[in-house]
C-alpha cells in the first residue's frame, strides 16, 4: 500500500479511485490530480513509481486543503453557524437535518434511534413506570402537585347526568 501525505491508499485499486481514500478528494479531484501528474489512469496504485508518488504529493500539497486542515475548517464553519444562532446552526445544535429534508418520517441518520413516547404495554411494565413516576418527585425534592380547586359555579358531572 503506497503512502501519500502519511495516508495509506489501497494498492489494488486504480490510482484515481485509490486517491479517494484521502479525506477531501472525490472522483473529480482525483481525476484532475492524475491528469496533472500525467499518469495513466488505468494504472494500479501499487504500480506507481516513487517519482509518480512525489508528483502526486506535490500537486496535492500545492493546490488542495485536505485531511486535518479540512476537517478543522469544516468544524469551525459549523461552530460559527452555531455561535451566531443562524437557522442552520440551530439545526446542527439540535442534531436535525440541516438542508431542508423532511423530519416527520425518515431523518433517522441525524435523529438517531426512535424513542417511543407515552406507550407502555403490559401490566408489569406499567406498574414499574408508575413506581418510577411516584418516586421521582420525592427524590428531586419537588413539591407535590395537587389538582386546582374547581370554580364556584362549575357543574358537577356524574354518571347519571351524562346518560
Amino acid at each position: 500500500m503506497p503512502k501519500i501525505l502519511g495516508i495509506d491508499i489501497p494498492g489494488k485499486k486504480r490510482v484515481e479511485y485509490s486517491l479517494r481514500s484521502i479525506y477531501g478528494i472525490g472522483l473529480a479531484r482525483a481525476q484532475n490530480i492524475v491528469r496533472k501528474a500525467q499518469i495513466n489512469p488505468v494504472k494500479r496504485a501499487d504500480d506507481l513509481t516513487g517519482e509518480e508518488l512525489t508528483k502526486i504529493t506535490n500537486i496535492i500539497q500545492d493546490g488542495y486543503v485536505l485531511e486535518g486542515d479540512l476537517r478543522r475548517e469544516v468544524a469551525q464553519n459549523i461552530r460559527r453557524l452555531i455561535s451566531i444562532s443562524s437557522y442552520r446552526g440551530l439545526r446542527h445544535r439540535k442534531g436535525l437535518p440541516v438542508r431542508g429534508q423532511r423530519t416527520h418520517t425518515n431523518a433517522r441518520t441525524r435523529k438517531g434511534v426512535r424513542k417511543t413516547v407515552g406507550v407502555v404495554r403490559g401490566k408489569e411494565a406499567r406498574a414499574a413506570v408508575k413506581t418510577e413516576i411516584a418516586a421521582a418527585p420525592k427524590a428531586a425534592g419537588a413539591p407535590k402537585v395537587t389538582a386546582a380547586p374547581k370554580a364556584a359555579g362549575a357543574p358537577k358531572t356524574t354518571t347519571a347526568s351524562r346518560a
